[in-house]
């Protein structure tokens, strides 16, 4: 926008020339807001307007942009303009202006009564902000005033107008209070006001809902007008009358949506349940409702059954407690409880014909809330006459949950699949809830059905059916401990008689098992007769989460009775991987994912041997060692060449990759020197996996391997080779740029320094390019990641100490040791976050030790230059750092103390607060 030069005395000297807010270019940058094509352009438009609208001239712009021949755009500005100085910039306005503005509001408000809507509206949210800002002293019957002028005969606005203009007045004046900034003292004393005052606002409504020539436009604004106010918490009995020509105005289809809105909103303010006789009174209203919810619901009208159910559950949800209290009206809410049931278990499949049910849902946990909360004599009276409301409940919601046909399920949108998954999973939460009122007899109220359902020779039985009953089963078992259920025996002898036919009936009985699978570890002889389904399972890619997941559970809970099973687990995991790895399509490198997770697992829970006793606790230490050779070796031995044929077809997939080496971390760790005869095999096959794709995962194993097997003479040479050649591809990755990769270098630095604790020989070889090393991982020091930095200052911290004994280290040191100590006083010069300190502090500890002489020359000649590694520090105080140092070489917690004085001297927050928690 233009400038204009400063003018005299409007602002100090050296200030910025005031942006010339004049109403032209206000219109201007209205117009290339809403018109240029260009969004830069828009963004400078959209920040000069917001400058506009907080300056002084605003106050002279927004009445022109009202002018009658501007466009509604230009007229909504200004509006908005008014609305953003009477609120924000109330304390500017002088208090003899406050009658003057109030007057033009109302002025421009009575002309846009007929005008556009959008500025109505903007312009009396100015004015109910004024009101706000000005009650109760200043203005103190505002909303009775504003009735009064707009019922006045004499303005030029025909009476629908003027109705229409003082029901938007009075409607955004509650929410304009809801969002206004006034202060915690102000705010009371406005709600007081607003409290007394709608004893002006509801005779008018309610003469205007119930007269019968106020038209359909009106009695909506009306209603609309009572749902805000409601909101301020009036008193439920003053809303009587209202709510009341709310229910009957719910029989006219224009105003059903606005009418349920008000009734809801008023009877859930938190004060309503004081009013139990006005709650008592509508009990029978929101029964009344129940034939025309019947009517919607065979018509098919979603949005009526909808609003009806909202209506219902909203009296059932928020005062079931002060309704169960009237114990001689048990009966009426009873109905009411009723006529909720009937919503839960609306006709049609969620979400495609109906969206009403899961409203439902939250009311049968505070009624079941409620219920248990009375003391015994009243809970057993309610428990007669409810628990069997409970059993109807859970056959509802059974039901609800069904899929439905192959054919109509083939239909549905990915989003409608989703969503019904969601709802099955809160009625498995709320069939969870239910059981604490039901108890075990609702374990054998789902068991008798499916038992029915199974052997009945009448009628073929639908998947859906007994997949909704195994489900409800499922749901009690996953969290309930069902241990000592005596219809648990029974449903594992029903399982293998269902006729699977479905995946999802399959994913269910998988789920099932899986659940159950803590009570197989007790009653082990079982587990023979569900293993078989769950191998099956495995074979089909579309059920490899639900049967690995179970299978899993089996192994980690039945770890001592697995061994017999070992073999056919792992034959039929051969047997599915081979079929899967030539088919190279992202479901089947899923399925293969999960099998070799399942492995992975299987190795670590097979695994019951000497091990043992050094990580579990005393009562696992009696356990007979098992004889003959470890079962994960046999397994093991089995598998390899099989992981080598998956890696041969989906070596460049890092989910593969990270898969396999998750099996041999799991099984090394297992095994630990049992492992020895795989060593060479295992890696060859890393070597071959971190060339094609370098992870984190292949180097983790690596220095486990290092940690392990590096010290054995016989093992030595494999691992030696391995080190190497990571080695020297991780730093061709560095040469490409590491800055993607904190990872890797994070697991990197780890790798190099476990093999200087464990095996520095491998420093010795020759075609180790240690320099190089060394300068990568001073460049990891400078990582953002603190993760990363740390391991670097962990592989420095075991490099420094073998500078004597490892010779190219030694050398390298001596040679670039000065690039590291300058890398370091940076990051405590402020490069590096405070956290890490510590870290550091070791490097320069581990270099005064190790390193005395050469550490004395570089300190004082890094020190030197100015400005290095901050602009805030004196010579004299890098001076005393640099001494302190150099002095203190056996105590390095005074190391770390002295490097963290001088980064808060660095940062200049020695002294401060910052200091405190330091």
């Amino acid at each position: 926008m233009e400038r204009r030069e400063e003018q005299p005395g409007a602002a100090g000297a050296g200030a910025a020339p005031a942006l010339d807010f004049t109403v032209e270019n206000v219109e201007k940058a209205l117009h290339q807001l809403y018109y240029d094509p260009n969004i830069e352009n828009k963004n400078l438009a959209q920040k000069w307007l917001m400058q506009a609208q907080a300056s002084p001239q605003a106050w002279h712009f927004s009445w022109q942009l009202l002018q009658p021949d501007k466009v509604p755009e230009i007229q909504y500005f200004g509006a908005s303009a008014l609305h953003i100085k009477i609120s924000r910039y109330w304390s500017d306005i002088p208090t003899d202006q406050y009658e003057s503005l109030k007057a033009q509001l109302f002025t421009q408000i009575t002309r846009f009564a007929s005008g556009s809507k959008i500025v109505l509206t903007r312009l009396c949210v100015a004015l109910a902000s004024l009101a706000l800002s000005m009650m109760p002293d200043a203005w103190p019957c505002a909303v009775a005033d504003m009735v009064r002028l707009f019922q006045a005969e004499d303005s030029p606005v025909d009476s629908q107008g003027r109705c229409l203009a003082l029901l938007e007045l009075l409607t955004v004046l509650p929410e304009e209070f809801q969002t206004s900034r006034l202060p915690q003292y102000r705010k009371s004393l406005v709600r007081t006001s607003l409290a007394v005052e709608c004893g002006a606002v509801f005779p008018l409504l309610e003469q205007l809902l119930q007269q019968p020539s106020s038209p359909s436009c009106v009695r909506q604004k009306v209603l609309k007008c009572f749902s805000s106010w409601v909101q301020l918490e009036v008193p439920l009995q003053d809303c009587e009358a209202l709510i009341q020509a709310a229910f009957a105005a719910l029989q006219d289809s224009e105003l059903f949506d606005s009418s349920v809105e008000a009734i809801v909103n008023a009877i859930s303010q938190p004060d309503a349940q004081r009013y139990v006789n006005t709650l008592l009174k509508l009990i029978p209203l929101v029964l009344g409702l129940q034939d025309q919810l019947r009517q919607a619901v065979q018509n098919g009208d979603m949005e009526t059954s909808h609003g009806i159910c909202r209506i219902a559950v909203a009296l059932g949800e928020n005062h079931s407690r002060a309704l169960l209290d009237q114990v001689e009206h048990w009966q009426s809410f009873l109905a009411l409880v009723n006529m909720i049931m009937f919503c839960t278990g609306i006709p049609g499949h969620f979400p495609v014909n109906e969206t009403t049910s899961s409203l439902t849902l939250t009311f049968w946990y505070t009624l079941q809330d409620d219920i248990l909360s009375f003391e015994a004599e009243k809970q057993a009276v309610y428990q007669q006459v409810y628990r069997p409301v409970y059993f109807q409940l859970v056959d509802v919601l059974l039901h609800k949950a069904q899929f439905p046909s192959d054919e109509e399920y083939g239909f549905w949108s990915s989003d409608e699949k989703e969503q019904f998954r969601i709802y099955r999973v809160d009625i498995s939460d709320t069939l969870m809830y239910v059981y604490e009122m039901l108890g075990a007899e609702l374990l054998s109220n789902l068991y008798d059905k499916l038992g029915r359902l199974l052997t009945s020779s009448e009628e073929p039985y639908s998947w859906q059916h007994t997949e909704a009953l195994l489900y409800g089963f499922q749901s009690i078992a996953e969290t309930i401990d069902v241990n000592y259920s005596d219809v648990v025996p029974g449903l594992i002898g029903l399982i293998p008689r269902i006729s699977i036919s479905n995946v999802q009936l399959a994913d269910t009985v998988m789920f099932t098992i899986g659940a159950l699978s803590e009570w197989l570890a007790d009653h082990p002889v079982m587990i023979n007769s569900v293993l078989p389904l769950v191998l099956h399972a495995l074979g089909n890619p579309e059920l490899s989460i639900s049967s690995v997941s179970t299978l899993k559970k089996i192994c980690r809970e039945c770890k001592y009775d697995l061994p017999p099973y070992a073999a056919n687990i792992v034959a039929v995991s051969q047997d599915v991987l081979m079929k899967q790895i030539h088919k190279p399509n992202p479901s089947n490198k899923l399925a293969i994912v999960h099998i070799l997770g399942l492995l992975s697992n299987l190795f670590t829970t097979l695994d019951v041997s000497h091990h043992e006793d050094d990580h579990e606790g005393p009562e696992l230490r009696k356990l007979p060692v098992p004889q003959g050779p470890n079962p994960v070796v046999v397994v093991l031995q089995q598998v390899f060449q099989l992981i080598q044929k998956v890696l041969s077809k989906w070596l460049n997939d890092a989910q593969v990759v990270e898969a396999v080496c998750a099996i041999f971390e799991k099984s090394v760790k297992t095994l630990l020197d049992d492992f020895a005869p795989m060593v060479p095999q295992l890696c060859e096959m890393l070597g071959r996996m971190y060339s094609t794709i370098p992870q984190a995962s292949a180097l983790d194993l690596t220095r486990q391997l290092v940690h392990i097997f590096a010290h054995e003479p016989a093992h030595f040479p494999p691992i030696e080779a391995l080190f190497l050649l990571v080695t020297s591809v991780t730093l061709t990755l560095f040469q490409q740029g590491p800055r993607d990769h904190p990872d890797i270098v994070d697991s990197f630095m780890q790798l190099l320094a476990q093999a200087l604790k464990r095996k520095p020989d491998l420093f010795l070889c020759e075609r180790l390019d240690v320099k190089a090393v060394f300068q990568c991982a001073v460049l990891a020091l400078k990582f953002p990641e603190a993760p990363t930095v740390k391991a670097s200052c962990g592989f420095f911290t075991e490099l420094l100490p073998r500078c004597g004994e490892v010779e190219p280290v030694g050398k390298v040191v001596q040679e670039d040791g000065r690039i590291l100590l300058v890398a370091v006083l940076e990051a405590i010069g402020g490069q590096a976050s405070r956290s890490l300190m510590d870290c550091f502090a070791d490097i320069l500890f581990a270099l005064n030790k190790h390193c005395f002489s050469l550490l004395s020359v570089w300190i004082k000649e890094a020190l030197q230059a100015p400005g290095f590694p901050s602009a805030r520090l004196s010579p004299e105080q890098k001076d005393t750092f640099s001494q302190q140092i150099l002095r203190e070489r056996v105590n390095k917690r005074r190391v770390k103390e002295m490097v963290k004085e001088f980064t808060l001297l660095c940062r200049g927050l020695h002294g401060t607060d910052y200091t405190a928690d330091y």
